[in-house]
């Protein structure tokens, strides 16, 4: 069998901002039919999503690497959630000084600048939660197959040796 490498960092981020980006657009969706009961289902996000969710996860996989001999799930979890709340703070305000911030929290109760909104700090946690123990996890175990060579079929073969 050949050789595998581990995905670059590149394709990482690109895994990364797909998730984030679909999960904002479930969520969304999600959201709308539990407030509005909507069985269209309207999920929405803005591409800038792409890069947030994409920078952010790829973050918090090099600080999963270097917290987890050091701190347990809970503490990671409430270190990851803090620096996303500082993450969506930031990039929100770096977005709405050019007019292209797509969230808006100020109808919350404690929202701050409208930038963010402590009322999601559960649903925060479980996805920084669900990000180190699925997302994370397993994308740092897929592989490059170096010998693979893709058939028409799509299906992976692999070379056969010289």
């Amino acid at each position: 069998m050949g050789a595998s490498e581990p995905l670059s960092p590149l394709s990482r981020w690109y895994i990364y901002a797909i998730h984030g980006y679909f999960c904002e657009v479930m969520f969304t969706a999600a959201w709308d039919f539990t407030l509005k009961r909507d069985w269209k289902f309207h999920g929405v996000t803005s591409v800038w999503a792409l890069f947030i969710y994409g920078t952010f996860m790829l973050v918090v996989e090099k600080l999963y690497l270097w917290l987890r001999t050091r701190h347990g799930t809970l503490v990671r979890c409430l270190i990851y959630t803090v620096l996303l709340y500082f993450w969506e703070f930031s990039t929100g305000f770096v977005l709405r000084q050019f007019n292209a911030c797509p969230w808006d929290y100020s109808h919350f109760d404690y929202d701050i600048m409208g930038l963010v909104a402590p009322e999601y700090v559960v649903f925060w946690f479980l996805g920084t939660l669900i990000l180190e123990k699925m997302v994370i996890w397993n994308i740092l175990r897929l592989r490059f197959d170096e010998d693979g060579e893709p058939d028409c079929s799509g299906q992976t073969m692999m070379k056969r040796p010289d």
